[in-house]
């Protein structure tokens, strides 16, 4: 029976209504979590949980070594989560059911924005999910440096020092809170937000530029999205307005950074360090550096049980709503 068919049967407007509900609400779709990097085992749990809960087919790739596997995983689905794998254009290709694909978490670069769009796929992911963990491993970072890498000479600390956060988003408001707790004097500035809307969260001081920033701040944590405008835009020129002793803190990422000014930079004032969660392509130049770089082997900002569960459950949550509402809350391909 079509709709048109229904439509004519219906007794009245209520029924009529009961129906439309009905075709809104979409049952039995098959929901793939693929991750080459896997969820938790309590993640994938809760994940499942949901998807079952909410009248769909759970089916889980994990461990993957080969693209192929992706492919044939992908080719009947009709909801796809996933954590750092790439969603390209050859992935769509093969997901002819395809409507809506979550990236657990914050950053969506791996997600072929334009490749959802041209297929009417709906891309979204878990703004805030992983921020806690984000802000945490900012403020371990920054212990750490400060502390000099804790090679046994004395160090300084954070109380009193000024700390400016680029971009004040979930991150930068969680590492705002977190650096209070340590008497740090903060500042921020996101070119999306009014300087009304920073100084009303109680949590940092506004101030009118990014250069502004650079040049107030002792230490500075860049929590940017990598995009045209922001690409390389940490540069010789910006981070050269930093005060003596300056740290430059990335735990956004990398393509953010222009690393060939930064290391000219560092070779010329020899108090500045960086400290980084995204491993740059420099990495054996910036090591020439001892005792002024650190990097972390792999992404950890989002490494942690609390986050990798957070964001599984929501990814799943917001899967089961679209199907049921019609909810695109989270949608990043407007």
């Amino acid at each position: 029976m079509d709709i048109i068919d229904a439509l004519m049967i219906a007794d009245d407007l209520k029924d009529v209504h009961k129906l439309f509900k009905h075709i809104k609400h979409k049952k039995n779709m098959k929901v793939l979590v693929a991750t080459e990097k896997p969820f938790a085992k309590v993640a994938v749990d809760g994940i499942k949980k949901v998807v079952e809960e909410n009248g769909h087919q759970f089916a889980l790739l994990e461990k993957y070594t080969d693209v192929n596997d992706f492919y044939a995983a992908v080719a009947d689905a009709d909801a796809l989560i996933v954590r750092s794998d790439k969603v390209t254009k050859e992935v769509i290709d093969h997901a002819k059911n395809l409507k809506i694909v979550v990236r657990a978490g914050a950053g969506y670069d791996n997600l072929d924005l334009e490749a959802c769009t041209a297929r009417g796929i709906v891309a979204m992911n878990t703004p805030g999910q992983n921020s806690n963990a984000v802000a945490e491993l900012v403020m371990g970072m920054l212990v750490y440096a400060v502390r000099n890498f804790y090679n046994g000479k004395s160090g300084s600390e954070l109380m009193g020092k000024k700390l400016g956060i680029l971009a004040f988003g979930n991150v930068g408001r969680n590492v705002a809170r977190i650096a209070k707790g340590f008497g740090m004097d903060v500042y921020a500035y996101d070119a999306f937000m009014t300087a009304e809307q920073i100084n009303s969260s109680a949590m940092a001081k506004a101030v009118a530029s990014q250069e502004a920033l650079f040049e107030t701040c002792d230490i500075v944590s860049l929590h940017i999205p990598a995009t045209a405008e922001t690409k390389q835009s940490i540069n010789y020129d910006l981070v050269g307005k930093m005060h003596k002793g300056g740290i430059l803190v990335n735990s956004a990422r990398k393509e953010v950074i222009d690393e060939a000014g930064l290391l000219k930079l560092m070779a010329e004032r020899t108090d500045l360090k960086y400290i980084t969660d995204i491993m740059p392509d420099a990495d054996a130049d910036f090591r020439a550096f001892e005792g002024r770089y650190f990097a972390t082997p792999k992404k950890m900002g989002a490494q942690t049980e609390e986050a990798n569960i957070n964001a599984g459950i929501a990814a799943a949550n917001q899967i089961a709503d679209f199907f049921k509402t019609g909810n695109k809350k989270f949608q990043v391909n407007k």
